[in-house]
């Protein structure tokens, strides 16, 4: 990847620095007088409208804005972009019912998982416990993936000393002041946000005028709105199915939903959030089809970049970098106290632990965060990662929150069909080129698979994985 080093490293790393610790010392300070496991877990349910919306939003929108839905777009078209800014939005709508029957029905539980024990049992709530750890982790690393190539790509800084920057700052106030906190410092990122995303989107439509519109792109890559070009519609119900589910299984989200004031808040919250959310990944996706309409040969990942820094403006960039370094820690401390709480109370049901499992859960995100360190130091592909965790959620998606409503789904039948699907899925997801999967290319050879198959590899390993576990609902 080539850098364009318009800030040089020691400036871009005092500021990352800055930026960093300035949400660690308001975390700190504001969550000192809201102590105790309540307030850690779900902040003592005592959250109203705007701090909830402010936090939903904040969380739901990490780096990967700046990413995904511009990088997906410049071989999804349309439809990739329209798939992400619904798949984001949709399960907050879902939320709106699920919540506020959760919380009626489950009103002593803190976590999703939590939820799933008491109705099923210990044996699908361990698949499902792990499954949401391993993803959550994925994420983890990929948020702090994507800061740390961004960072890199405008100054030259090492990918490792971004990621340790970020890591360490929001490790530090996120295990201090746990819910709370997080929720506080979500508040003070959102409006950051928005400032700054009306900036970026302001500068791109008033400098781009005459480019920034679907003229461009059907002048230059008209495929790519074709109603003929069948990535739009695989990648569009490949990215709906994918961020949706994923989303919905998102501890964070839940969290948040038990967190609520009441009913009431809850369901304001939510709608505001999906209003705002929609228009936000919606634009970061179409600035990938402008990116590519104007550079055949742009990186996907940097997509969105290309077409804001191409001018190279100073100002510009210290933007991008306020605005990634903000998304990137709304959503790792929520992620690191998503996991914190099912370690606190989940963990328990699993490991024997003669110490405090507040403690204990510290102790492994400390853990998972070095693990997250590593991976991030080596700079895979941001979506791909993404996409990775995506896959494990759709296996169950399903069948858990269906069996919510289908009394005929036991707790033998989920165990299986979730298996079923995830090894369906995984057979199916392409390599990191997207050219071969494990069934297709690797034990048997792409010639005796017909051509759709072989080129909707990313497509066919989401539809199965998610829609496979119907087949076995049955099993007795």
């Amino acid at each position: 990847m080539q850098n364009i080093n318009i800030l040089n490293q020691s400036s871009t790393i005092l500021l990352t620095i800055f930026i960093s610790i300035l949400f660690l010392i308001l975390g700190v300070i504001y969550s000192r007088k809201y102590r105790g496991i309540n307030n850690y877990l779900v902040a003592n349910r005592s959250v109203g409208t705007f701090s909830l919306t402010t936090s939903l939003v904040a969380s739901a929108l990490g780096a990967w804005i700046l990413f995904g839905p511009a990088s997906a777009a410049t071989w999804g078209g349309i439809g990739a972009v329209i798939g992400y800014s619904l798949g984001t939005a949709f399960p907050l709508f879902i939320l709106i019912y699920l919540g506020e029957k959760f919380r009626k029905n489950f009103s002593k539980c803190k976590t999703l998982i939590e939820v799933i024990r008491v109705k099923f049992g210990s044996k699908l709530f361990k698949l499902i416990l792990f499954l949401s750890i391993f993803y959550m982790t994925i994420f983890l690393i990929a948020e702090v993936t994507a800061v740390s190539i961004l960072i890199k790509y405008i100054s030259g800084t090492s990918l490792w000393i971004t990621a340790f920057i970020i890591i360490f700052t929001s490790l530090v106030y996120t295990l201090y002041g746990g819910l709370r906190a997080s929720i506080f410092t979500d508040n003070i990122q959102f409006i950051i946000l928005i400032l700054l995303l009306i900036i970026v989107l302001s500068h791109l439509i008033s400098f781009n005028a005459n480019q920034f519109n679907f003229k461009t792109i059907h002048l230059n890559k008209p495929e790519l709105l074709s109603l003929h070009y069948l990535p739009n519609y695989t990648a569009g119900m490949t990215f709906f199915i994918a961020v949706a589910a994923t989303n919905l299984f998102h501890q964070g989200n839940w969290q948040r939903v038990y967190a609520a004031k009441d009913n009431k808040v809850l369901k304001k919250s939510l709608i505001f959030s999906f209003l705002i959310i929609i228009p936000i990944v919606f634009f970061m996706g179409f600035s990938g089809l402008i990116a590519v309409s104007e550079n055949k040969n742009v990186i996907p990942d940097l997509a969105f970049f290309s077409l804001l820094l191409k001018d190279q403006v100073l100002i510009l960039s210290i933007i991008i970098i306020l605005l990634a370094i903000s998304l990137t820690i709304s959503s790792i401390d929520t992620l690191i106290n998503a996991i914190s709480s099912l370690v606190i109370v989940d963990g328990k049901k699993i490991i024997k632990f003669g110490g405090n499992y507040l403690n204990l859960s510290k102790y492994f995100i400390i853990f998972l965060s070095i693990i997250t360190f590593y991976v991030a130091s080596k700079g895979f592909s941001i979506l791909y990662l993404f996409l990775l965790a995506d896959l494990f959620c759709c296996a169950a998606v399903l069948t858990i929150f269906i069996s919510f409503y289908n009394k005929s789904i036991n707790e033998k039948n989920a165990y299986i069909s979730i298996i079923f699907g995830l090894i369906i899925g995984l057979l199916l997801f392409p390599s990191p080129d997207f050219s071969k999967s494990i069934l297709v290319g690797v034990l048997f050879p792409l010639e005796v698979f017909p051509a759709f198959m072989t080129q909707s590899l990313l497509f066919l390993s989401f539809i199965l994985a998610t829609f496979s576990p119907v087949l076995v609902w049955k099993i007795k």
